[in-house]
């Protein structure tokens, strides 16, 4: 298992970009950080505005309204997504919030409240031989909500770390930086939809690039204020562990609920890999909408990236138990 899940991190080039770009952060923090020489602010913004009508191109309309239908597997996922994480989150901010900064607990705290993933999601469902049609629209309906949802359960929760969010402010930079691309991308489908499917390849190189741009941003203004100075291994540590434990926690009940209420394989699978996931690409972007040049910006998007990755070596690996199998006669 251990030999596996290298081979995947040395294949897996954007953690490797990941950790590029947090080593440029504390290297050369002062040309990333707002106000800095790279123009921070505007670079995320129109990176953020592609990012998400490069999204809206790449979602597929017809097997969305093929998955629609499905309504009980929508509940469970979007329950999940928008319910369970956030009171995952109250409890052990209850229990062992007193142990963990304020910083550290408003990261763990957007972790959980950010939309599922749609790429890895569907992906890894297909994997499974899941239901992928339910995936895609339960993975895209999760990347809509969140705009509005995402704000909503920062804000509400947010005021018990010591920070305060304007949620009316956020929900319409959100609007404006990734519902409009969105609805351009969905509208630009007809024109542009065929090539975009034919190069996928290469636009999701894109998207990728521009993550890290924005991760590199973040953690420049967290290196310049001197917020990591303050914080050690120990810290490092504790964020890995918080984030394996969510995901365990989330995968046991995710796929106990889905038996429990009577769900096929392949809605279960569905089920199990939609709603346990949390989106990188949209997370890091409303990170930097949500908290703009925030000094422990790099410290809230932590729990996020660590997450991001243990979800992918996990999931995958469960995929792979799920797609082996036997198929029903």
């Amino acid at each position: 298992m251990s030999l596996r899940l290298i081979k995947r991190l040395s294949r897996d080039w954007f953690l490797l970009g990941m950790l590029g770009a947090v080593g440029l952060a504390l290297l050369f923090p002062d040309f990333g950080r707002s106000g800095g020489a790279m123009h921070a602010d505007v670079v995320t913004n129109v990176g953020i505005f592609l990012v998400f009508f490069l999204h809206g191109l790449g979602m597929p309309t017809s097997q969305l309204k093929a998955g629609a239908l499905q309504w009980r597997l929508h509940v469970l996922v979007q329950s999940f997504t928008f319910l369970v994480f956030p009171a995952l989150w109250v409890v052990l901010n209850l229990t062992v919030g007193r142990w963990v900064s304020d910083e550290v607990s408003l990261g763990f705290l957007f972790l959980c409240a950010v939309p599922s993933t749609i790429s890895s999601s569907v992906a890894m469902t297909g994997v499974a031989r899941g239901n992928v049609a339910g995936a895609i629209f339960d993975a895209s309906l999760s990347s809509l909500l969140g705009i509005v949802l995402t704000p909503l359960i920062v804000g509400l929760l947010a005021q018990t770390t010591g920070a305060r969010l304007s949620m009316g402010e956020a929900i319409l930079k959100l609007s404006a930086l990734l519902l409009l691309p969105l609805a351009l991308g969905q509208l630009a489908r007809p024109l542009l939809g065929a090539t975009f499917a034919r190069h996928r390849k290469y636009t999701n190189g894109i998207d990728r690039l521009f993550i890290l741009v924005l991760v590199y941003a973040s953690f420049c203004d967290s290196v310049a204020s001197g917020i990591f100075g303050l914080h050690g291994g120990a810290t490092l540590a504790l964020v890995l562990g918080g984030a394996a434990l969510i995901l365990v926690i989330v995968l046991t009940l995710s796929t106990q609920a889905a038996r429990r209420l009577g769900f096929n394989k392949e809605d279960e699978i569905a089920a199990v890999f939609c709603g346990s996931k949390k989106t990188l690409a949209s997370g890091v972007p409303m990170a930097r909408l949500l908290f703009g040049a925030h000094p422990a910006l790099g410290l809230i998007v932590l729990p996020l990236m660590f997450y991001h990755q243990l979800q992918l070596l996990v999931c995958s690996v469960l995929a792979e138990r799920y797609a082996a199998r036997p198929q029903a006669p």
